[in-house]
């Protein structure tokens, strides 16, 4: 059975200690005992009174403020509900890529452990986290639940990924948005290599269905900076027959230019929807870029 060792070190998980997840704009599901949901309940904080009306349960009424005004008023409480979260990871071929500078670790690897952090610490917070594995299809949708064994079924999903197959984003997100039913917080890890114009369409999709994102995306320092410089075989990891023997110097400027604009064009996408975009390079510690983002939402909340 896996355990949350097996991805996350002691060192690791203590990065994460005294952190939250902050959810800005989720509506209906908040951090336990952060926050609260602006639908009126009965179950937990006072909020506020009203003035009773016809059809209202009596047991709301408060008769000790009825003693002292000879008016009906019915209280009103809060309820504290938890977060809602999904990790949505990409498992497609591209993120099968690792350089010499990530200590073999791909760009899937990476992304699995962030995956695993952010399950770890929402079941902590005792938030409902679910995980939905994707290449060209949805591979694997567990639904969020807040139970401490949902950790198990989490972990053991993610190792059993192996990244592989192409890739696309748009349809995949937009098949989601009809499984996501309830509106929360969408974690979406991947390289989002592929069409940015689908892929902002279906962003917008989830952004419609009032789903707040945070995008993690994963870069490997190979692919922005292009440090190849001798003859070099590229192959594709997405398809096994696309191969080319190429000079890098050659290319080394028009690839700068087209990701410089990829990622202008991404980054314009994700501000004109409020979607949050976290870049992550896989020779950097994951547990220090992680660590350092959430403590920015914290202090921006």
């Amino acid at each position: 059975m896996p355990h949350v060792s097996d991805v996350l070190t002691p060192h690791d998980i203590g990065k994460f200690t005294n952190l939250q997840v902050f959810a800005k704009q989720v509506v209906e599901g908040f951090c336990s005992g952060l926050h609260r949901s602006p639908h009126k309940g009965f179950s937990v904080e006072f909020k506020e009174h009203r003035s009773y009306v016809p059809g209202d349960d009596i047991r709301s009424i408060d008769w000790k403020l009825f003693g002292k005004t000879d008016r009906l008023y019915i209280r009103e409480y809060e309820e504290e509900t938890n977060l809602r979260c999904t990790i949505l990871l990409d498992s497609s071929g591209s993120m099968g890529y690792t350089g010499t500078r990530s200590h073999g670790l791909t760009k899937h690897a990476y992304a699995v452990r962030t995956a695993a952090c952010l399950t770890y610490l929402m079941l902590q917070q005792q938030d409902s986290v679910g995980l939905v594995t994707f290449d060209k299809k949805v591979r694997r949708y567990i639904p969020p639940r807040a139970r401490p064994k949902h950790l198990q079924a989490i972990l053991g999903e993610l190792e059993k990924q192996n990244p592989k197959h192409e890739t696309e984003l748009g349809s995949v997100f937009h098949e989601m948005v009809a499984k996501l039913h309830r509106r929360g917080l969408l974690m979406i890890i991947s390289d989002l290599f592929g069409d940015v114009d689908q892929l902002m369409k279906s962003l917008a999709h989830f952004r419609h269905a009032n789903h707040e994102i945070v995008i993690f995306q994963i870069w490997d320092p190979d692919e922005l900076d292009f440090p190849f410089r001798q003859w070099t075989q590229f192959a594709s990891l997405e398809a096994a027959d696309n191969r080319h023997l190429v000079d890098p110097a050659q290319l080394r400027n028009a690839y700068l230019e087209k990701l410089n604009q990829f990622r202008e064009q991404l980054a314009n996408g994700c501000n004109r929807h409020r979607i949050s975009l976290v870049p992550m390079t896989t020779d950097q510690p994951f547990a220090d870029s992680l660590a350092a983002y959430l403590a920015l939402r914290r202090r921006a909340k």
